[in-house]
């Protein structure tokens, strides 16, 4: 492709990474780490240790989840259109507020310091310098503070697990607001981890290192930098590496609609009326209620197969829920995002934006070099995808642009 004819849209020319790797890789400049999933899931393999490896790459149960995901995107093809002019796109989407300059947003993952010691400084410096959008982790192994020094400028949002401390969930949105994370997004579906064998056979739980291995506190540093919960719970954590994790974040005690109106009412309080977005909706009925309690948005999710096993695809829900609130609510989609095929096609099924999430974690096993890498790819990926199959605009892309094909197989092709 030629650099120096290219005339500019609204959206930098990603597709130009690819040119990048192409010329410099003949004079010995070949990225450290594949850009294919299978090949980069192996890579960080060989990198990390078992622990991290399996902590970033485990499923509920026996996986069929995550496979669900997988194959729901196999089942839409996209169908391309010929001589349209391409030449500039236009991939920038308008979310709560901000101005994205490709549909495409870090989703929340804890504990980031098993992966790289620098932990979530790393995606959030990435994102920033990219300007997508980064929701950082209650589960985090870096402070609220620390990571927003780190993302600079970039739009951020703050994943929340509720507590059933309230002062504690009000210090963190007060934290987090005042940081710059502007939009609020409670996970409904993880107030206990799920069943996830490839971890408990190797006692694979972060938080809970500290007793036995001297390893210090990976994991606590939310809790640890939170002035509520060390005013409660300093005394606590001498004898119980686990508690922040154990009491205010995966605490076992499910919420239920009914506490919905405080916490909304809360965060408009102190964000002075910034989104209220509830991730991990799977169903209509969820959806429905989550307009009746105000929320501004949901992510259609299933935690990336982490927390039911035997659970429907996300994808393969999305289209009847978009269809059921799409004009009431903005509707992000999550789980099992791989490449730019897929981010045209969640947003062909009505999502405003995708969230992907192990891509970045196994880029950063590798360092930020990797992070970038694996990031600038995905952009790439779908930025040559539109050229190709026609599109000059996100806003171009609708349901009939793909066909579902019901009785088709993997073909022994690795999803």
């Amino acid at each position: 492709m030629d650099p120096f004819n290219k005339k500019q849209g609204a959206s930098p020319h990603y597709s130009l990474y690819q040119r990048e790797l192409l010329k410099r890789g003949p004079i010995g400049g070949l990225p450290n780490l594949s850009c294919e999933p299978s090949k980069l899931q192996e890579s960080t393999k060989d990198k990390l240790t078992d622990r991290g490896y399996w902590y970033a790459s485990s499923n509920a149960g026996l996986g069929w989840t995550d496979r669900a995901n997988r194959e729901a995107f196999y089942h839409w093809r996209i169908i391309p259109k010929m001589l349209r002019d391409t030449r500039a796109r236009d991939l920038t989407v308008d979310l709560f507020g901000h101005t994205l300059p490709a549909p495409i947003l870090f989703a929340p993952i804890g504990i980031n310091k098993i992966y790289h010691p620098e932990g979530e400084l790393i995606p959030a410096r990435v994102a920033g310098k990219l300007g997508l959008g980064y929701c950082l982790s209650t589960a985090a192994s870096r402070s609220i503070e620390e990571v927003a020094a780190a993302n600079g400028n970039g739009p951020r949002f703050f994943q929340l697990y509720m507590s059933d401390d309230d002062e504690l969930t009000t210090s963190l949105l007060e934290r987090a607001f005042k940081n710059g994370f502007d939009v609020m997004m409670l996970t409904l579906d993880t107030w206990q981890l799920g069943w996830r064998p490839t971890d408990t056979d190797i006692g694979n739980y972060a938080f809970y290192y500290g007793e036995k291995e001297k390893l210090g506190t990976v994991g606590n540093e939310m809790g640890e930098s939170d002035p509520v919960f060390m005013r409660k719970h300093a005394e606590d954590l001498k004898q119980d590496s686990g508690r922040w994790i154990d009491s205010s974040v995966w605490h076992g005690k499910a919420h239920t609609w009914d506490k919905m109106p405080w916490l909304k009412q809360e965060w408009s309080r102190i964000s002075k009326g910034r989104p209220f977005v509830l991730k991990g909706i799977q169903c209509v009925e969820d959806a429905l209620r989550a307009i009746e309690v105000g929320a501004d948005g949901i992510v259609v999710s299933n935690h990336a197969g982490r927390q039911v096993d035997g659970a429907v695809g996300s994808l393969e829900v999305l289209p009847e829920i978009v269809d059921a609130v799409g004009d009431k609510l903005v509707i992000l989609y999550d789980s099992g995002i791989r490449g730019g095929a897929d981010v045209f096609k969640a947003l062909a099924l009505g999502a405003k934006a995708v969230m992907f999430g192990r891509l970045w974690v196994w880029g950063m096993a590798h360092g930020e070099a990797g992070c970038m890498h694996i990031t600038k790819s995905l952009l790439a990926d779908f930025d040559i995808l539109m050229t190709n199959a026609g599109f000059a605009s996100v806003k171009e892309i609708s349901r009939k642009d793909l066909r579902y094909s019901p009785h088709v197989s993997g073909g022994g092709v690795k999803l």
